[in-house]
C-alpha cells in the first residue's frame, strides 16, 4: 500500500468537521493513506479535482466526499481507528485507550 511519509510519520486523510466522512463512509483502507490524495489535500486541491482522481484510481469506492479533508501525521507503525460522529472523524491511537477487562 502506497503511503506518504516523512520524517518518519505517515499522512493520514480524514474529514474532522461535521456532516460527511471520509474513511468512515467510503471504508477503502487504500484511500486513508493515498499519497496522490495526500499531496492534494496539503497543496489545498479543490474537492472535485480530489474526487475526480479517486474515481479513476477507485472505481469501486462509494459516498466519496473530499470537502475540508485533513493530514493527520502518525508515526510509522503506529495502530489506530477512525473514530466518527455525525460525519466528524477523529483519529485516535491506540496508545490513547485505557481498555476495561472483564
Amino acid at each position: 500500500m502506497n503511503k506518504l511519509e516523512r520524517d518518519g510519520k505517515v499522512a493520514v486523510i480524514y474529514h474532522p468537521r461535521y456532516g460527511a466522512g471520509w474513511y468512515s463512509w467510503h471504508g477503502v483502507d487504500e484511500l486513508l493513506f493515498d499519497p496522490v490524495v495526500a499531496q492534494m489535500v496539503e497543496a489545498d486541491a479543490d474537492s472535485e479535482n480530489i474526487i475526480a482522481y479517486c474515481e479513476k484510481a477507485y472505481p469501486a469506492a462509494l459516498h466519496l466526499f473530499a470537502k475540508d479533508l485533513e493530514i493527520e501525521w502518525i508515526p510509522i507503525g503506529s495502530e489506530f481507528i477512525i473514530d466518527e460522529y455525525d460525519g466528524s472523524e477523529t483519529i485516535r491511537l491506540k496508545d490513547e485507550f485505557s481498555w476495561l477487562v472483564a
